[in-house]
């Protein structure tokens, strides 16, 4: 994550590691259990196999998600948190559930309209 930017606090570069799209929720689905990668094509329908492999290359780069490569025939790569991975996941927790609260009440607020309409 070698950036040059100045950040006035930390929201900054934990974004840098976590914009985007995707990079949360592989994130996510790597917390309970290392998974393979088309075990994280289904997980997360509409990520292109292109970006999933851009998304864990730069997750990698970042030491937020390990790739183990698994010397069989045939060959298996598992992708899992690191450490520093789950320290992430823990601090994505509250902004989930902060999300799923919005989620919510934006959903009443269209009913809402949508009834006065």
């Amino acid at each position: 994550m070698a950036s040059k930017k100045p950040y006035v606090c930390g929201i900054g570069p934990a974004f840098e590691v976590i914009g985007g799209k995707w990079k949360a929720l592989i994130l996510w689905e790597l917390h309970l259990q290392p998974r393979r990668f088309g075990e994280l094509r289904r997980l997360l329908p509409g990520i292109s196999e292109k970006m999933l492999i851009q998304q864990l290359r730069e997750l990698e780069t970042d030491g937020i998600v390990a790739r183990e490569v698994f010397r069989e025939v045939p060959p298996r790569v598992e992708y899992s948190e690191t450490k520093l991975g789950a320290t992430l996941n823990a601090a994505l927790g509250p902004l989930a559930d902060w999300g799923d609260r919005y989620a919510k009440r934006v959903e009443a607020a269209r009913k809402a309209a949508q009834a006065s309409a």
